[in-house]
Order: C-alpha cells, then sequence, then structure tokens
C-alpha cells in the first residue's frame, strides 16, 4: 500500500475511498491517511491566509496610492471578499483561526504592498488597522475616496 501511495497517489487516493467504504479498516494505509488528512487541514488554512495575503495587499495599494487605483484592483478585492467569505462558509471552524491567520496574512499583504508600490515598508502600519468585518465588506474601501467605484 505505501508503495502505491508513493507511486501512484490517485489510485492510492481511490483504493483508500473504497476500503473505507468497504469498511476493511485492516487494510487501510492509515499513516499515509492520518497525513493526508492533516495536510488537507493545513491547506484550508494556507488558503485563507493567502486569500487574506492578497486581498489586505490590494486594500493597502488602495488606501495608500489613491492616484494610482485601477479596475484591476476592484476586481481582486472582490474577488477576494467572495472567495474568503465562501472557504468560511464551507469550513467555519477556520474562523477561530482567524486572529492568528490575519496578523500573519498582514505581515504578506505590507511586504506585497512595499513591492508593488515602490513605498518603504514603513508607509504601512505595523499592525492591521482593518477589522476583519471591514476587510470582507464590500462597501468598505480604505483612505480617501478619489472617484466614485461605480466609476471603475
Amino acid at each position: 500500500m505505501s508503495n502505491l501511495y508513493e507511486t501512484d497517489f490517485y489510485a492510492w487516493t481511490q483504493e483508500q475511498a473504497e476500503l473505507l467504504r468497504h469498511k476493511e479498516w485492516s487494510k487501510i494505509d492509515l499513516p499515509n491517511l492520518l497525513e493526508e488528512i492533516e495536510s488537507l487541514r493545513k491547506q484550508q488554512r494556507q488558503e485563507l491566509r493567502n486569500r487574506l495575503s492578497v486581498l489586505l495587499g490590494h486594500l493597502l495599494k488602495w488606501q495608500y496610492q489613491p492616484e494610482r487605483r485601477i479596475r484591476s484592483f476592484l476586481a481582486t478585492i472582490r474577488l477576494q471578499r467572495r472567495e474568503i467569505i465562501k472557504l468560511l462558509v464551507e469550513n467555519p471552524s477556520l474562523k477561530s483561526y482567524l486572529p492568528d491567520t490575519l496578523q500573519s496574512a498582514y505581515e504578506n499583504a505590507r511586504d506585497l504592498a512595499m513591492g508593488e508600490t515602490n513605498l518603504p515598508l514603513k508607509t504601512f502600519p505595523s499592525e492591521c488597522n482593518y477589522s476583519f468585518e471591514q476587510i470582507v465588506d464590500n462597501e468598505f474601501y480604505p483612505g480617501e475616496p478619489s472617484f466614485e467605484i461605480e466609476e471603475l
């Protein structure tokens, strides 16, 4: 079984599903199955952190470079908000990780914003000034409005 895990992961997953379906407990590749389940948990947390990083990076760019706001910023902000909400609806237990994930995502977002704006890192607050509710609120766009959102 372990050999199949290493040589044909897809076939291994199908085999494990069949073994579970037929309750053939003694034939299940338990060590690798546990590893994969743990990996799925980590993937969901990573997806939340990555989506928050991208969203927060774009919110920082929106706030700190209003003269460079473009339609793609708006599209990215909207898309990431939808996907974060969907991820949390499909995985409600991820909400318990939000405080730690938000801080980590914000650190990534500062680096993203610094790299894409050419502004010094110190331009962006070291702590996130947006609440989670604001971050996912479709009406929230930080900074002074330079034009109507609908114009984009």
